[in-house]
Parts: structure tokens; sequence; C-alpha cells
């Protein structure tokens, strides 16, 4: 089963399983972005609109892609507001889905799917207005070296999605290479426990 067949038969569950990663995430994306300004956004990975609809209380004008029509499809049904554009589109490819440039790009658990980050990024940096920019949130890579992967139970058993290792350093080192620095990164703990290792890791890049 690939990403998208995965996202498709997880998309019934996705908001009502007990999910620490996806939660987090969500919580650390609301801190991290507090207090950046941005009026347009491009959310990639929507999955069920949980972020989206934070967005659509902040922003003007928001355009939320998902690999998924089932995850998409949730989403769909919770937020109507003209405001938010719904697509799916696979992010390897070549960007057609964006037709103007954007102050956020935000990523949630999303870029550990991706083998390569390399064309993303350039992609990312082509969407970008100038001082605009990104947000990355995934499960964080010690989580990773451990074992540690997304997963639902279906009625054969536990669904594993597929998933790549990306170091810390990978993601800062390749959004360098196509002109995004770095402005701040941290690690977000189960209930802030900071003896463990951290579950989510945040970055936040500007288009310089």
């Amino acid at each position: 089963m690939d990403t998208q067949q995965a996202y498709d038969k997880w998309a019934d569950q996705y908001d009502t399983n007990h999910n620490l990663t996806r939660d987090l995430e969500g919580q650390a994306l609301r801190e991290t972005l507090a207090q950046v300004p941005f009026d347009s956004c491009l959310k990639i990975g929507c999955g069920t609109g949980k972020n989206t609809m934070w967005f659509a209380g902040k922003a003007e004008k928001i355009l939320s892609i998902d690999l998924s029509a089932e995850m998409l499809a949730k989403a769909r049904q919770k937020i109507t507001a003209n405001k938010v554009q719904f697509r799916q589109a696979d992010i390897t490819q070549k960007w057609t889905f964006r037709s103007e440039t954007y102050d956020l790009v935000s990523f949630s658990l999303v870029l550990e799917h991706i083998e390569y980050l390399n064309q993303v990024f350039r992609e990312v940096a082509a969407a970008l207005v100038t001082n605009g920019y990104v947000y990355i949130g995934e499960l964080y890579p010690f989580k990773q070296y451990t074992g540690s992967k997304a997963w639902f139970d279906t009625a054969n058993g536990q669904q594993i999605v597929p998933c790549f290792n990306h170091h810390i350093s990978d993601f800062i080192q390749t959004a360098k290479q196509h002109g995004l620095e770095l402005v701040d990164v941290n690690e977000y703990f189960d209930h802030d426990d900071r003896t463990n290792i951290p579950r989510i890791l945040t970055i936040l890049l500007k288009k310089i």
C-alpha cells in the first residue's frame, strides 16, 4: 500500500484515533506561527483540515493541498469558507497546482513521506514571496531512528505508512541551497517531559 492509498484508508478514523504525533504537531504549529505575519498560506498536507481551520482564522487566502482524495473530502466537509481552496496534488511533481506566491508555506507531517527533498524545496522557494516563511513540523528524527513510523489499525491488522528518514541537517542544508535561511528550530516532548526523546521537530525558515 503506497502513501496515497494508506491515507485514503486512514481518513475515516484519522480525526478520532488516539494520535499523540498529530495532536502535538498541531500544538507546535500554533505556537511556532503565533507571531509570524502572513496573509496568504500554501498548506501542504492538509489532511482532514485540522490545521487549515486555524489558518483560516489568520490568513485571507489559503490553498490546501493533499495527496489523498479521502482526506480532502473530510477537510471540505469541515471548511466551506471562500478564502480556502482545496486541491489534490503530488508535491514530488512540478507544482502546477499554484498560480501565485504566498507569505507562508506550511508542512505538517509530510516530508517524512518524501524520499528526496531537493525538488520539494526548489518548488517551495518558487512559491514564496521574498521574506516569506516556511514552517515544517515533523516526527522527530530520533523517533524514526528507533523505528517509530506513522501507522493505524485496520481490520487486517496494523498498517504502516511508507516513510523515509531525514536528519535535521538534511532539512536545513537542503533549504539553504534554495535561498531559505533558518529562523528557528524547536523540539516538542510528550507531556513536556524533556527527559525523553522529543516527539516533534519544528523548523521555521525564511526566504532571503
